[in-house]
Parts: C-alpha cells; sequence; structure tokens
C-alpha cells in the first residue's frame, strides 16, 4: 500500500531539517521538499542533496524567481502598501506564493497535506495556512510547532541539535549569528536573539556586520548618483533608459539602494496573532520604488482617485500582512488598484545619497499639472478665474460660521 505523502516547505535550517525526518518517522510518510528560489542567492547551495540525505523521498527547487517580481511584488507596490508605515511587506508578500506552489505540488504528486516549520506564536503560520485554505481546501496542514507530541519532544534548541546529531543530519547552529533571517528578492529581515530587546542599537558597529544588502549610510559614497526610473502603468519598465524585466528592475535598484545604504528599517510591529514583534529590514530595491512610484504619481494620479486609494492603503497593507492575499477583499482592492494606475506612466529622476532617496525630477506625456494654470503670473488659458474663489469659500466656510455660532450660543 503506497504511504501517504506530504509536502513539506523546506528552507534546509535547523527546524524544518528535524521536521523533515520528525514528519517521515511520525506520520510513517513520504516527505516531498519543496524550496522555492525566491532570491535567496547563496542559501540554496546544496539544498537537495540536504533534503535527500535527511530522508526526503523527492526535492522541487523551483525558480519563481520572475513570477515573484511581476505577480506579487508589483501589485503590491502600486497599491502603496507600506505596513504601519515603515514595513515594506518583504516576508508577508512572499508567503502566499510559496504556498500557491506548495499546493500546485501536492496535487501533482497526489500529496494528502502540506507542512511547514512556522512557529506558533508568528505570523508566516497564518499567512501559508489562509492561502492555503484559500486555493486547496481539500489538502490538510501540518504545523508542526503546534503539536503538543513536537513541542513535548523539542523543548529547545538544544534538544533540536541533539537529534540532529543522532539523526546524522548536517546543521549550523551557533550564538556566531545571534539572530534569525528571511531572505528573498524583495529585502532580508532579521529578528529574535539580541533584536529582542528593542533598546539594543542595531545601527551601531557591532551590528554592521549583520547586514548582507546595504552599507552603513555613514560608509555610502560621498557622491549623490542619479537615476532615471521609467514607468508604464504603475510599474517600472526601465532604469537608466535600458528596458529591464521585473526581475531585472528589482536585482538592479537592490544594487543600487545597497552601494547607498538606503531602506535600513527597524521598528516594533503589531503581528496579527496579538503580540508586538521587533524587526530590522533591509529593503534598498523597494524603497526606491516606493519612493519613485509615489512621485510619478503625484504627477498623473487624479487627486480624488488617489484619495481613494490611500486612504484603503492601511486595509490592503493588513491584508498582505496578515496572510489574506487571495481573499477576495484583497482581490477587489487590486482592481481598484489597477485601474488607479491606467496612466501612471513617464519618467522619475531621483537622487542616491547615504541613504536618501531624493526627488530629482519628474515628467509624463500623460502629466495632469499645467504650468499655465498653476502659474502666478497671468494665466494664458483663463481656465482659472481667481475671483471664482470667493465663492467657493464662502461656501465651505458656511457650516464653520454655523458651527461657531452654535458653540458661541452654549458660552
Amino acid at each position: 500500500m503506497a504511504k501517504e505523502k506530504i509536502v513539506l516547505a523546506y528552507s534546509g535550517g535547523l527546524d524544518t531539517s528535524i521536521i523533515l525526518k520528525w514528519l517521515k518517522e511520525t506520520y510513517d510518510a513520504e516527505i516531498i521538499a519543496f524550496t522555492a528560489d525566491i532570491g535567496q542567492k547563496d542559501e540554496l547551495d546544496g539544498l537537495e542533496a540536504k533534503a535527500l540525505a535527511t530522508g526526503a523521498s523527492k526535492v522541487y527547487i523551483d525558480d519563481l524567481r520572475d513570477e515573484f517580481a511581476k505577480d506579487f511584488i508589483y501589485p503590491m507596490f502600486q497599491a502603496g502598501a507600506q505596513y504601519e508605515g515603515q514595513y515594506l511587506l518583504g516576508t508577508s508578500i512572499a508567503r502566499p506564493l510559496i504556498a500557491k506552489r506548495m499546493v500546485e505540488i501536492a496535487r501533482a504528486e497526489g500529496a494528502t497535506a502540506i507542512a511547514h516549520g512556522a512557529t506558533g506564536k508568528g505570523n508566516d503560520q497564518v499567512r501559508f495556512e489562509l492561502a492555503a485554505a484559500a486555493l486547496a481546501p481539500e489538502i490538510a496542514v501540518i504545523a508542526p510547532w503546534r503539536l503538543p507530541e513536537f513541542r513535548e519532544e523539542f523543548p529547545g534548541r538544544a534538544e533540536m541539535i541533539a537529534f540532529a546529531e543522532k539523526h546524522g543530519i548536517p546543521v549550523t547552529a551557533s550564538a556566531a549569528k545571534p539572530y534569525s533571517t528571511d531572505r528573498n528578492l524583495l529585502h532580508i529581515s532579521y529578528e529574535s536573539g539580541v533584536l529582542e530587546d528593542p533598546w539594543f542599537d542595531a545601527s551601531d558597529a557591532e551590528s554592521k556586520g549583520m547586514y548582507l544588502l546595504s552599507v552603513d549610510p555613514e560608509d555610502a559614497p560621498d557622491q549623490a548618483e542619479m537615476i532615471e526610473l521609467e514607468f508604464a502603468q504603475g510599474d517600472v519598465v526601465a532604469i537608466n533608459g535600458k528596458e529591464l524585466s521585473p526581475l531585472e528592475v528589482m536585482e538592479q535598484l537592490n544594487e543600487l539602494g545597497g552601494k547607498h545604504g538606503i531602506g535600513r528599517v527597524d521598528m516594533v510591529e503589531n503581528r496579527f496573532v496579538g503580540m508586538k514583534s521587533r524587526g530590522v529590514y533591509e529593503t534598498p530595491g523597494g524603497a526606491i520604488l516606493f519612493a519613485a512610484h509615489r512621485k510619478m504619481e503625484s504627477l498623473t494620479l487624479d487627486r480624488e482617485v488617489m484619495n481613494l486609494r490611500d486612504s484603503l492603503i492601511t486595509r490592503y497593507s493588513t491584508l498582505v500582512y496578515n496572510g489574506f492575499w487571495f481573499a477576495p477583499e484583497r482581490l477587489a482592492l487590486q482592481a481598484l488598484v489597477t485601474e488607479s494606475q491606467r496612466n501612471v506612466s513617464g519618467t522619475v529622476r531621483l537622487k542616491l545619497y547615504k541613504g536618501n532617496v531624493i526627488a530629482a525630477g519628474v515628467k509624463s506625456p500623460v502629466s495632469l499639472y499645467n504650468p499655465e494654470i498653476a502659474t502666478m503670473e497671468a494665466d494664458p488659458t483663463q481656465a482659472y478665474d481667481q475671483g471664482d474663489a470667493t465663492g467657493f469659500i464662502r461656501l465651505n466656510a458656511l457650516r464653520l460660521k454655523v458651527n461657531s455660532g452654535v458653540e458661541q450660543n452654549q458660552k
């Protein structure tokens, strides 16, 4: 009789290495390890051999970088998403893509369940499982860290390391890296360990070795660098006149931003599960893209459309952060965002300097800015009669005068 198959989201780290072996023994199942290449670089080296040596019956390492950039990062940046005013959602936006591919593999392989190594205290468990519920409700989800028998066997990292040694599982776990990281095409996040103390200064000299994507702004070049980004319907399609794919745009912007120390964020955020957590993020390319997109919109987006879209940014960002990427409300919001971006096209010029993205010019063939109307000199178009402002102000002041009269009568 064929064994049950389980697809495991596998990173090759201590947790998922232990979980792979534990699932195989506990469920007497075939474990199919899946790793999404979403820009982790050398973190993928040797993963297939390691997974097979740990007990996986099959390994998928799928290059999803193009899809990640085009279908996840770009639509999210069109929406101006930024969680709690700082976080550009680098980890959050990767999880629905990983879950999507996991259920595709599960269906192709005839697996009855998927599994992940997210802890019971974090956001990722919610993101993986909400995405799976939306895409494949018939497939079960196994979350070992929420199972009492797993936590009883592995109350701490010492027990996990001992288990790895017993079963000949190669792992790297030491105090040399006293924090956890998550890397993809959009960012790197750092959390836990020494960073759990919000008073710990993650910007000082002792922490400089932590950052992988960017130089310290203080060490960035003393000469500013000018770049031009060309937009078409809300998306960057060229840098300095060279047409690029979304993936190539993100890679080049990461390089430029990292060179100039752009995109570092240190914040205490509110997790969906109810607690606050401290996270440090490097998002060099995303920070440039966010600033450039906003600048492009300032010239081409209608005021009321911008106000409407902006009123939904908090809602949209929270949906992404909490794992509702495939929910009908996010899809509905995305349709509005897509419509709003029809004329967000043109060129933005930026100056990159020591951690700063400085606006240095914007132009568009569909600009809504008319200098002849906006000028403080004589208006040759006569589209705006300054005398009309008298009635405009009077009508808008009416309710304020009425309210003031009521307040005065109550004194």
